[in-house]
């Protein structure tokens, strides 16, 4: 069975930096998006940022442009998102998602769609 294992959320001051790691499991496809989504009380799960594996293509929404960085070590199947001068607004419940499907396309785009992740995590908590 997939499995993916959010952990590394917590608090912090705005301006601050947290990395997010995301554990993934039981993932037997050789190409595929690996996401993260972030979801504030009351408001939907939107996308953060993506990347392609195997391959260096990352994608970004443009609110955590040039303060985020996601990375993926395929050998230790792992994945994480770098947080950088975190701010209010950045407070949610992140998950880490992925999807053997579409390629990042959905994020390519600009317009990340959840429905294209099958296997979630059950996400970690972030407040700023």
């Amino acid at each position: 069975d997939v499995q993916l294992v959010e952990s590394g959320g917590g608090s912090v001051q705005a301006g601050g930096s947290l990395t997010l790691s995301c554990a993934i499991s039981g993932y037997g496809y050789e190409e595929y998006c690996l996401g993260w989504f972030r979801q504030a009380p009351g408001e939907e799960r939107d996308g953060v940022a993506a990347r392609y594996v195997p391959g260096q293509m990352s994608y970004y929404v443009d609110s955590v442009k040039g303060r985020f960085t996601v990375s993926v070590d395929k050998a230790k199947n792992m994945m994480y998102l770098q947080m950088n001068r975190l701010k209010p607004e950045d407070t949610a419940m992140y998950y880490c998602a992925a999807d053997s499907r579409h390629h990042c396309r959905s994020f390519y785009v600009g317009a990340p769609n959840e429905n294209d992740f099958a296997d979630w995590g059950q996400g970690t908590q972030v407040t700023v």
